[in-house]
């Protein structure tokens, strides 16, 4: 969210809860949406429109998805006529059923990351080192906490990043 804004970008998160959607607003959030009580397509089309498959209007441009699950099918539907996504993780299901009509049609332009190369950390650090770019720490754990931190992970109850210092 932090890198589409420096980018210029203008940016529609999701979470589970107000207080995490809070956060996100004040990291640069332009628009917020609490999935768990809000259609999130439902949402793009009333602000953005109704994709459509002829034209470029409608949608989102790019959509980034951590993931996966029930929120896959949704995020393509919300994308406007070769729109992007990215898909880096897999942690609500790594499997979703998709009519590939749908992709095709739309001429959606599908992407993954599994990780950076070296100059992207390196840009990343500078952008850190900076003050333009905000780490996100929810909490430190001890190494004999590690089955903690998971379970943290697991239930989605972080915000930012869990780190397990020995």
């Amino acid at each position: 969210m932090q890198l589409a804004k420096l980018a210029g970008a203008e940016v529609v998160v999701c979470a589970s809860s107000a207080a995490k959607l809070a956060r996100l607003k004040e990291l640069g959030a332009d628009h917020g949406i609490d999935y768990t009580n809000e259609d999130f397509v439902k949402w793009v089309y009333g602000k953005y429109g109704k994709p459509h498959r002829r034209a470029f209007t409608g949608g989102l441009d790019v959509v980034v998805n951590f993931t996966g699950g029930d929120t896959w099918v949704p995020s393509l539907r919300t994308l406007h006529r070769q729109g992007r996504i990215l898909t880096c993780g897999a942690t609500a299901g790594f499997d979703p059923k998709e009519d590939l009509r749908f992709i095709w049609t739309f001429e959606l332009n599908i992407r993954g990351s599994n990780g950076w190369m070296r100059e992207d950390l390196t840009a990343l650090l500078d952008l850190v080192g900076s003050g333009k770019l905000k780490t996100v720490v929810d909490r430190e754990l001890s190494l004999t906490q590690a089955n903690e931190a998971f379970a943290l992970l697991e239930d989605r109850s972080v915000f930012g990043k869990v780190l397990v210092k020995p």
